[in-house]
């Protein structure tokens, strides 16, 4: 098997789950229009996903000789963000702050590793299970984030900004704990950095991924304020056009 980045089983992968998250997200929007259908439809994909993140985590606690249960809770940004962004579907409310911290950190470690998957190699092929549970639990972390935001489950607003200091203190905190009550060499990237030789460790990222974020809710709600005033301008030109 080619299991290289890009290489022929990526790329077979990739043309059959991107169209279908696409299309699947499409007839959702145009034909779930009650709030039970898009309940149903959202629980549906949070229950997928979470059984895609705990069969991963299930396939690093039997990977090697001997049973290491620890493995179980998620040591990484992505792996954690699929199983809060799944239990925040199944059991969360609208609209709630764990949305606010997952939705725009699961997009851009999802799509990072969907068309970055540097793990494909450590199997003989793609159906190992490390390998076939992380590329699926990736990619449904990307359909349920769709399903959120073109459901209105989550109004992003600079107002929730604070939900990404409390993520990422509870992401560093469970770190912690692995490290020093499991013995982990590294959780979350809080000694190691993500890319070898740079300084992008835990400690960088965090604030660099704050303030990023802060700009891209700055940016959408510029873009809110000018739709809202366009809007407002053209009522209020139809308001005098009948009053003539």
């Amino acid at each position: 098997m080619d299991l290289r980045v890009f290489g022929t089983v990526h790329l077979i992968y990739l043309a059959i789950t991107v169209p279908l998250s696409v299309i699947g997200l499409l007839l959702a929007k145009k034909f779930a229009k009650t709030e039970k259908a898009q309940s149903i439809i959202l629980k549906s994909l949070g229950g997928l996903l979470l059984i895609w993140i705990i069969l991963n985590r299930l396939s690093q606690v039997y990977r090697y000789s001997d049973v290491r249960w620890e493995q179980i809770i998620p040591d990484s940004f992505c792996g954690m963000t699929s199983l809060v962004l799944a239990l925040s579907v199944l059991l969360g409310k609208k609209d709630n702050c764990a949305y606010h911290f997952t939705w725009f950190l699961g997009l851009v470690g999802a799509l990072i590793t969907v068309f970055n998957p540097t793990f494909l190699g450590q199997g003989p092929s793609v159906f190992y299970l490390p390998t076939i549970s992380g590329l699926l639990h990736h990619s449904l972390a990307l359909v349920v984030v769709g399903a959120l935001l073109i459901f209105n489950q989550i109004q992003i607003t600079y107002k929730k900004w604070y939900c990404t200091f409390f993520g990422f203190t509870a992401y560093l905190t469970v770190g912690a704990f692995q490290m020093s009550v499991f013995g982990f060499e590294d959780s979350f990237h809080i000694a190691e950095p993500i890319l070898p030789g740079t300084p992008l460790t835990a400690w960088v990222m965090a604030p660099l991924y704050a303030v990023g974020y802060g700009i891209v809710l700055l940016a959408i709600e510029l873009i809110r304020r000018r739709k809202q005033k366009n809007t407002n301008g053209i009522s209020c030109e139809n308001q005098q056009f009948d009053g003539e």
